[in-house]
């Protein structure tokens, strides 16, 4: 079903699915007995390569240890580009492999679905499955995914995100592909595989889950079982991601966090997104920066942008954030709200405007890195009248701007992408 579809007056509301899951300290030491039990026998592992840490090892050799063979591929990129989902499915034909694990964030968890799509179409180009439910065959490998991030909830969603870097090498397009067959056999969230995660990188991630919680409680889809676990997951975000930043071998922040991030997946799952999310998916395509940074710097300008058309949600969600509403106007507490996101930002350290983000910004940076010609030569975020157009322009084709709270022109959304790169969040305030 199109978005454009569920937006008609009295619409149809759907609800999607989400895989078993096992979650809290210790649960990635189930994983090969629940590979042996779901039939796994050749597995492919999909990762990053979590650089600095040996979580992608230790996992590998307790899945040969339960008698099972591994095949690894750790070259999935921050912001999985369409190579690395085929390169994937060409070693998993090679090797004739019959499953997938992904360990990692949403990038590994991202790559694999995508991989799995295209394994189960005798490798199509993944390309070719953007858009909502455009595969065919509702039968592809099994797939444990296993988070290392507190952020994309990828584990346990229905969509996965792809930037197209081959259609037109010299404009890349990052896309949501919505796709009930590419929800994970079975999710596995364990806090204790968190600690590893950088500070900043952390923080970023914790954006992204602020991000899923609060798109859909403000969404025009107004899912009503999403709302809840919307509230919830904010909720959990503002108590927990300073913690889990500040002193990030805290069980209580990360697991916190854990929680935040699943549930939020799960409201967004049904109950949409918005042009945080285009924002984010527009800049990165450019610039490969973070998705979790990414979000965070949309973020307050969006909810600026949203909050005349749900003064009450915001309202709602400055309460969640702890916020005193008591004795305020809904207008006077949503603009509370928006106070309390920018405090959170500032607490954890995110750069506040895109062209804040240089080289050496962040730990898992990518700017002017490549590997492909258009990013090498990408070093710098311009932030000028082309760079602002361009990601306008990519932010109103993108599939999670229908869901957003208000109405979306160019001639809107340009002073959000705009403010988005150079503009000062104190103006946001008042």
């Amino acid at each position: 079903m199109q978005v454009e579809e569920l937006l008609k007056p009295f619409p149809i509301k759907e609800f999607h699915p989400f895989p078993r899951a096992l979650m809290g300290p210790g649960a990635h030491e189930l994983i090969g007995p629940e590979a042996k039990k779901l039939g796994f026998r050749r597995t492919l592992v999909m990762t990053t390569g979590l650089r600095g840490s040996d979580t992608v090892h230790k996992i590998a050799e307790s899945m040969k240890y339960h008698g099972l063979e591994v095949v690894v591929y750790d070259k999935v990129e921050s912001n999985p580009k369409d190579y690395n989902v085929m390169d994937a499915v060409a070693l998993y034909q090679e090797n004739k492999c019959d499953s997938f694990v992904s360990i990692g964030g949403g990038s590994s968890h991202d790559a694999c679905k995508g991989a799995r799509i295209s394994v189960a179409h005798d490798g199509r180009n993944v390309n070719d499955f953007e858009g909502f439910n455009k595969s065919e065959n509702p039968r592809n490998p099994p797939h444990i995914a296993v988070s290392t991030t507190a952020g994309t909830g990828s584990e346990t969603s229905w969509a996965y995100v792809i930037t197209d870097t081959t259609t037109d090498p010299d404009n890349p397009h990052k896309y949501v592909a919505f796709d009930d067959a590419s929800v994970a056999t079975l999710a596995i969230d364990d806090p204790t595989l968190y600690y590893d995660c950088p500070l900043d990188y952390t923080a970023q991630c914790g954006f992204d889950v602020l991000a899923h919680a609060s798109e859909p409680y403000v969404s025009r889809l107004n899912f009503p079982p999403s709302l809840g676990n919307a509230l919830h997951a904010i909720k959990l975000t503002a108590r927990h991601l300073r913690e889990a930043v500040w002193n990030g071998q805290d069980l209580a922040g990360r697991e916190g966090m854990m929680y935040a991030q699943y549930i939020a997946a799960q409201a967004f799952n049904s109950g949409g997104l918005g042009i945080i999310h285009s924002i984010s998916h527009a800049v990165s395509a450019f610039y490969d920066t973070h998705h979790g940074l990414n979000n965070a710097i949309a973020l307050p300008r969006v909810w600026a942008f949203n909050m005349p058309a749900h003064y009450e949600r915001f309202a709602d969600i400055a309460q969640a954030m702890g916020v005193d509403t008591h004795g305020m106007t809904k207008v006077r507490a949503a603009e509370a709200a928006l106070a309390a996101g920018i405090r959170l930002l500032r607490d954890v350290g995110i750069p506040e405007k895109f062209t804040d983000v240089q080289q050496d910004t962040y730990s898992k940076n990518r700017l002017g890195q490549g590997p492909t010609q258009f990013y090498q030569q990408a070093k710098e975020i311009k932030g000028d009248a082309g760079d602002v157009d361009r990601i306008t322009h990519h932010v109103l084709g993108d599939a999670c701007t229908p869901g957003n709270a208000k109405e979306c022109t160019f001639e809107t959304v340009r002073p959000v992408v705009e403010h988005c790169m150079t503009g000062d969040l104190d103006d946001l305030l008042g």
